[in-house]
């Protein structure tokens, strides 16, 4: 397998992953995009099987557009796709058998914090949709806002800046959102301070944007070196957390842990219970971004990867049935 010198792999995901000035890339015309299958395990192509998942398929994805990539959050809704960028982009297609895209639509975030220019006002880090309404929420990180959407993310309906927030570092804040079904929302920090220790969290008992009701504030523990990416609701009410690691010599990681919302409590501390590492030699890159779907009975999970926009990372989507 391919491997990159440390100090060129570190500097491309520092400033990949810094939001600060400088005009945001910003989706073109051409809406070509592909998918190539890729296996779990490059150096075994025949390995399903990670921890309590099992690996059913996964794709890279390319796009023509040189903004392309960056993926923060996902929604998936029977075969669409809807992705948005750390940088405001919105990409939504169909993904068919074998990988086959089509019906791709680019789009952009145009309301949001700031004047919308410059990368760090369209820091979208976590994204919620409905598809009954086809209304979305979409959190940006470096302003700790919450802005509500209507259908196609055209317009911005409702927004709040929360002030149980604003003590998050601007680029550690709202890094995950989750939408329960209770019609209450979770929002995780990635780098606020929790109760003991913890890394901070919110439960609001509404739509943030429109209710202001006081949230509860709770906290999570995280695996050792990791940081939260992103989140979704199981089935059966528990959620599924996304963490990230980029360290020497092997780049990136990602740990998947259950948690149990139903022992939040003002001050209280969610504990994780680790299902799955992906590590080298597997597939394996800068996962972002997490979603949940049904299908013949069985629970599968979705995770895609933000490249940074540049060209030694790659924008991965993978799908694990969880066991």
């Amino acid at each position: 397998m391919r491997r990159w010198p440390f100090s060129l792999l570190l500097l491309l995901v520092c400033v990949g992953d810094y939001a600060g000035p400088g005009a945001r890339p910003m989706l073109g015309r051409d809406t070509r995009v592909t998918a190539t299958a890729i296996p779990l395990n490059p150096d075994d192509p025949a390995q399903v099987r990670v921890g309590a998942l099992r690996y059913v398929q996964g794709w890279r994805l390319r796009g023509r557009d040189r903004a392309f990539g960056g993926f923060s959050a996902m929604a998936v809704n029977g075969d669409r796709f809807r992705f948005i960028s750390d940088a405001g982009g919105v990409v939504d297609f169909r993904l068919g058998a074998g990988g086959a895209v089509s019906q791709v639509r680019f789009g952009d975030l145009k309301d949001g914090p700031g004047r919308g220019y410059e990368k760090r006002d369209r820091d979208s880090e976590a994204f919620v949709f409905d598809p009954v309404s086809g209304k979305s929420w979409v959190a940006f990180e470096r302003w700790n806002e919450i802005w509500r959407y209507g259908p196609d993310l055209l317009a911005g309906e409702a927004s709040a800046r929360p002030g149980a927030m604003l003590d998050w570092p601007d680029n550690s804040g709202a890094e995950a959102m989750v939408r329960l079904r209770s019609g209450a929302f979770l929002v995780f920090s990635e780098g606020g301070r929790g109760p003991r220790g913890s890394t901070a969290a919110l439960l609001f008992p509404g739509d943030p944007t429109v209710d202001r009701r006081p949230p509860v504030l709770f906290g999570y523990q995280r695996p050792a070196g990791y940081r939260i990416t992103d989140a979704a609701e199981l089935p059966d009410g528990r959620l599924v957390a996304l963490y990230r690691r980029f360290g020497f010599p092997d780049g990136f990681s990602a740990k998947l842990a259950i948690l149990d919302p139903r022992a939040i409590r003002h001050g209280a501390v969610l504990t994780e219970g680790e299902i799955a590492t992906l590590a080298r030699p597997l597939n394996v890159d800068n996962f972002e971004a997490i979603a949940v779907t049904r299908e013949s009975g069985r629970t599968l999970l979705w995770i895609a990867s933000d490249d940074n926009l540049n060209g030694i990372q790659r924008s991965l989507l993978m799908q694990f049935a969880l066991d």
